[in-house]
């Protein structure tokens, strides 16, 4: 089990307060006061887990900034009210900086089916062979 100081935890909730909140702005029609709301909760959340100094030298770094000129614009635009454009900067810019996670959270993710009941369930369901 992983331990948690008390500013990580409260970074844990602004994130998790952050996406549901970005979610939330999605399902209504792109509404720009919450998706702005939840960037503002998601980086801050993020800036508590990992610290300023850590999370100022991630989106600062050479190779990234393309990804964070994209991303730290698309939240400009957003908050200046032109939310479908600025959610579509900000993934794109998503996208580039947290490249090199993706294969680690995909191995984190295939490494689900090693579960003895899950890889069951998963084997009768791919055996189903429904032709819908």
């Amino acid at each position: 089990m992983v331990s948690l100081s008390d500013f990580q935890r409260i970074g844990v909730g602004l994130v998790g307060f952050g996406l549901f909140f970005l979610l939330f702005g999605i399902l209504l029609y792109f509404d720009s006061v919450l998706l702005a709301f939840g960037n503002l909760l998601f980086l801050s959340g993020l800036v508590f887990i990992i610290g300023f100094r850590r999370t100022f030298t991630f989106f600062f770094q050479r190779p990234k900034l393309k990804g964070t000129s994209f991303f730290f614009g698309g939240l400009l635009v957003v908050l200046m009210r032109w939310p479908i454009l600025g959610m579509l900067l900000e993934a794109y810019g998503f996208l580039s900086l947290f490249r090199s996670f993706f294969p680690v959270a995909f191995g984190f993710l295939g490494s689900f089916a090693n579960i003895p009941l899950l890889s069951q369930f998963l084997q009768k369901m791919g055996d189903s062979g429904s032709m819908v």
